[in-house]
């Protein structure tokens, strides 16, 4: 293979996973438990702020955030897991995708203090260690993305779709993504990675 296009498939992998520096993020999450840990150990709260408990990525989280802030913003401003984009800012276009207790919710349009008690999964948490996820991959083998910037939403917005329907039809993609925008267009080889990951577990099962 050309060295021109191992660096433009480790770029992909990268980029359109969504999950670039995730064991950074990752232990900056680890980091930000701890410190809400000391949050609650009898300390003052800030002015203006209140407490926080959730969920996320499996690891528990408590910190004081202002009432005002979005689960998109705790996310990606508090615990540095920036692989959630915020794109429209108005809960139009998906990118900001999470799933909360199992279902795709727009993070932008959230409150963060909405999530409280609840279970947040990023697309750093679809990760086992610095493996991929098995959709992740299908995105990187099936190219199904183009400027990748839309990329961690659409995989998040699959993976709940996957975890509903096993072993969608086109339909069902098309109908189950239909809140995820893609400006590059890449709705065919995005359709086409979902289908590849849902024969892939199909495969997994037998």
């Amino acid at each position: 293979m050309a060295e021109k296009d191992i660096s433009r498939r480790i770029f992909i992998k990268r980029l359109g996973t969504g999950v670039a520096g995730s064991g950074l993020a990752l232990s900056q999450l680890s980091a930000a438990v701890s410190a809400g840990k000391d949050d609650d150990a009898g300390e003052k709260a800030p002015k203006d702020q209140v407490l926080l408990q959730l969920t996320v990525n499996g690891k528990a989280v408590r910190l004081h955030i202002p009432a005002s802030l979005t689960l998109a913003e705790l996310l990606r401003d508090r615990l540095n897991l920036s692989g959630t984009k915020v794109v429209c800012n108005h809960g139009e276009c998906g990118a900001c995708t999470v799933l909360l207790d199992g279902k795709a919710v727009y993070s932008c349009h959230i409150l963060a203090l909405d999530a409280a008690g609840k279970e947040v999964l990023t697309v750093e948490g679809l990760l086992k260690g610095e493996e991929l996820h098995p959709l992740q991959e299908a995105f990187v083998k099936e190219d199904g993305l183009q400027c990748g910037f839309c990329t961690p939403g659409q995989i998040m917005s699959a993976y709940a779709l996957l975890k509903q329907k096993p072993h969608p039809t086109p339909d069902d993609i098309r109908e189950g993504m239909a809140g995820n925008l893609c400006r590059c267009g890449a709705y065919p080889k995005i359709a086409q990675s979902v289908l590849a990951a849902a024969k892939s577990n199909a495969r997994a099962e037998r």
